[in-house]
């Protein structure tokens, strides 16, 4: 049974609310939802009895919750023990899609070459979901935009979370994207198109130029899957989309639109406060030799 699962039961059970466990966790409330009755179709029974928006265990519910306490505390003590440096580690990491693809490349090629018998497992997601895997221990460690100051308070609204570690690795200055033939740009009321492409809800880059859209008008937002399909977007001319300046160099597309920088946004490295071993100590040593940023280190409240 995947701790993520029994993370998510607990809070509910905890919260009495999936809104409120939703927002505890870092998720959305549908995927918590999801996972809850997931999870009840696993054991074959109901452990929550709904009544409007309030979740209360049922006698089967309340028989379930010492093991899954249990449960989760095995986890995390396997995983502890999984940290000594010894042959065979496996070293879990997320990444936003754009840090893995224009940052990570030399970093994880300096790490194996110290670290051979190291194994990286990457997780790609946005920035939301990884915080909240590093929180639930699905993850050692992960890549994530941190918002400007004034969106911080509503990115993390809840502080009953643990304090996480967060150390700066790289500053991106964040794009618009807008077709050749729309006109230049002073301010976000210059925008002429209607909608936005980015990418999932949780991308912090979409939640930014959202916001700096706002300011100007109304904002439609187009989801889609990869930075690809965004200028693919962009360039059929009815859409802007927002994509890292690191990324746009990378994808050789910059002569074909017009770009209008909307914020600069610092990626950090997230970890729990208590994570501490041989094995992550080489990697932060792995992006420090590759980063031509200063690194500082800073803390999260959720």
């Amino acid at each position: 049974m995947h701790e993520a699962i029994l993370e998510i039961f607990l809070s509910v059970a905890e919260e009495g609310s999936v809104t409120r466990a939703a927002r505890r966790l870092g998720r959305a409330p549908s995927n918590v939802s999801t996972r809850v009755q997931q999870l009840e179709e696993d054991l074959g029974t109901n452990l929550f009895s709904r009544e409007g928006k309030k979740m209360s265990l049922t006698r089967e519910g309340s028989l379930f919750l010492p093991y899954a306490k249990r449960l989760r505390a095995l986890a995390r003590e396997a995983r502890k023990a999984m940290k000594s440096p010894v042959g065979g580690a496996v070293l879990r990491v997320g990444t936003m899609e754009s840090t893995a693809a224009s940052r990570l490349p030399p970093v994880l090629k300096h790490f194996a070459d110290c670290q051979p018998e190291v194994q990286v497992a990457l997780t790609i997601a946005a920035s939301r979901e990884l915080i909240a895997s590093v929180v639930s221990g699905d993850i050692d460690c992960a890549f994530v935009a941190l918002p400007p100051k004034q969106m911080q308070q509503e990115w993390h609204s809840t502080k009953s979370l643990k304090v996480l570690c967060a150390t700066s690795v790289y500053t991106e200055r964040l794009l618009l994207v807008l077709p050749n033939s729309h006109p230049p740009l002073n301010g976000a009321e210059d925008v002429q198109l209607e909608t936005l492409a980015a990418l999932e809800p949780g991308c912090t880059y979409r939640n930014v130029a959202e916001r700096w859209l706002g300011l100007g008008a109304p904002v439609r937002t187009t989801e889609v899957s990869s930075y690809h399909a965004i200028i693919a977007t962009v360039l059929g001319g009815h859409a802007v989309g927002v994509i890292p300046e690191s990324v746009l160099a990378m994808l050789n597309w910059a002569s074909e639109v017009r770009t209008h920088e909307i914020a600069n946004v610092e990626t950090v490295l997230v970890t729990k406060s208590d994570t501490r071993s041989d094995v992550f100590e080489a990697f932060r040593s792995a992006i420090a030799s590759q980063s031509h940023n200063s690194s500082s280190a800073a803390v999260l409240t959720h």
